[in-house]
């Protein structure tokens, strides 16, 4: 499967015109055809396709992802040392930690107010909290990502001044105090986190919404208050646990987003994040960067379903035993 992905993304990513060759004689005018020839035969451009894919994939295999095409060569993966001991570092080991901040945060939040607000909307189903939050989960689809970050910027950034608009640091950022920093990182940490959030509560609230309505006229729930137990044991103790099932399915689908970043949203705010770092690389024809933050995405995808498969199977025990009804 991971071969297939690789081979697929690696030929329709040489089917778009142009490569880096054109990106760099772009902003050199004094740049001729047989410059162009040399780098193209330097980066082994001039090969066919099959060829370059064959080169590539023993650099794979041996976990060697490359030098970027661009001008600072840097290492697509990790830091490499030369012979005079200059340490260089990977573009995707600068770019992950960054990314994965962000996200793992954005999970937390998404994971635990949409379960909140899906609860309160199913057992006051069509009641004024229901309504409510319905209106406030489709405002969420509804709104476009990247409309609501410029326009987050424009009112807490430019008109009133209360929050950072881009990157992750403010100037001065080395001269703060442990705490200053802190503080300095969170405020803008607040947009980022809010704007990436917002798709995914609105998404999952409601996910967990329709999934409390049918558990709540299953017959077991039923039984439950026959017994005598409190509302909140019932709702909190037998539902919401069954709920909460499927939802291993979608945290085993989650890993890949932790990694691959958000592209509108780390541009828009200038985050230099995986996110960037792809984008960037495909306006370069960067095919190295592109490949190997591709291969990464398959690998974490790939790994997410056969977490969510195994967690699904062991948080169930109809899934183990192999029952259907």
């Amino acid at each position: 499967m991971l071969i297939g992905i690789s081979l697929i993304s690696f030929f329709i990513m040489h089917l778009a015109p142009g490569d880096i060759t054109a990106s760099e004689s772009a902003f050199n005018p004094k740049a001729s055809e047989e410059s162009r020839q040399k780098l193209r035969a330097l980066y082994n451009l001039d090969k066919p396709l099959v060829t370059q894919y064959s080169l590539w994939l023993k650099r794979i295999v041996k976990l060697d992802f490359g030098n970027s095409f661009a001008s600072h060569q840097r290492p697509v993966l990790w830091e490499t040392k030369d012979d005079k001991g200059n340490i260089t570092k990977g573009m995707i080991q600068d770019a992950l930690p960054i990314t994965l901040m962000i996200n793992l945060i954005g999970l937390l939040i998404i994971f635990v107010l949409s379960i909140f607000l899906g609860v309160v909307s199913a057992v006051n189903q069509n009641r004024w909290p229901d309504r409510l939050i319905t209106i406030i989960v489709f405002i969420g689809f509804a709104v476009p990502g990247f409309w609501l970050a410029l326009l987050l910027m424009y009112w807490t950034g430019v008109t009133h001044s209360w929050l950072p608009i881009s990157g992750l640091h403010s100037v001065g950022y080395e001269k703060m105090g442990l705490m200053a920093q802190y503080l300095d990182l969170i405020k803008h940490l607040i947009l980022p986190v809010f704007v990436s959030s917002l798709g995914g509560l609105a998404s999952i609230s409601l996910y967990v919404r329709n999934g409390m309505l049918d558990v709540l006229q299953q017959e077991f729930i039923t039984t439950a208050r026959a017994k005598g137990l409190t509302e909140n044991k019932v709702v909190y103790g037998h539902a919401l646990r069954n709920t909460l099932l499927p939802l291993i399915t979608i945290v085993g689908l989650s890993i890949p987003g932790l990694i691959g970043g958000s592209v509108i949203g780390e541009s828009i705010f200038a985050i230099s994040g995986m996110g960037k770092l792809f984008f960037d690389a495909v306006l370069m024809r960067d095919f190295p960067v592109v490949m190997g933050i591709l291969t990464i995405g398959s690998v974490l995808t790939l790994f997410g379903n056969l977490i969510a498969d195994i967690g699904y199977a062991w948080a169930d025990p109809r899934i183990r035993r192999g029952i259907t009804n």
